[in-house]
């Protein structure tokens, strides 16, 4: 099942069929193991990766770094679950070193972005610190290069 995974995660459009011949696996097995990755929630979704930046679209992406005092009997979770349920976060992570959480949000402005985290975040009672870090480009976003050089070719000439 790891390789059917591997394969999907760096494709998501592989077929089921492809996928088999690949592997050289029954198509219907290769089917029913996809189906069971589905209901077991190990393939929670098929995304497509986007660079924005070639778009119209304008947003802004931020990491807040929060310091935070884990709830009595619960501890980090029920402190992440507060905070992912609000749309504008994309991802939440349990972190080890100077910090707990990191939140990353996004939002049509800074200003827009500034205010969730002084409205939202900062407030709540066992939030201790944030520190907000906003994204500038993009370079690699999931083990994907966004622009690659073009490699010089020419040659040195010497007279």
């Amino acid at each position: 099942m790891e390789q059917i995974l591997e394969i999907l995660e760096k494709d998501n459009r592989v077929t089921p069929e492809q996928i088999a011949v690949m592997l050289n696996r029954d198509i219907e097995d290769v089917k029913a193991a996809i189906k069971k990755l589905e209901d077991d929630q190990v393939i929670l979704r098929y995304k497509t990766l986007i660079n924005w930046e070639k778009t119209e679209k304008e947003f802004v992406t931020a990491l807040i770094e929060l310091k935070v005092t884990p709830q009595r009997g619960e501890g980090f979770d029920k402190v992440a679950e507060r905070i992912y349920k609000y749309p504008q976060v994309k991802s939440v992570y349990l972190m080890s070193g100077g910090f707990d959480l990191t939140v990353i949000i996004e939002g049509r402005t800074m200003k827009e972005v500034a205010l969730f985290v002084a409205e939202k975040l900062a407030p709540m009672e066992s939030v201790l610190s944030t520190a907000t870090h906003f994204v500038l480009k993009k370079y690699k976003d999931e083990g994907v290069i966004f622009e690659e050089k073009e490699k010089d070719d020419r040659q040195v000439i010497t007279l």
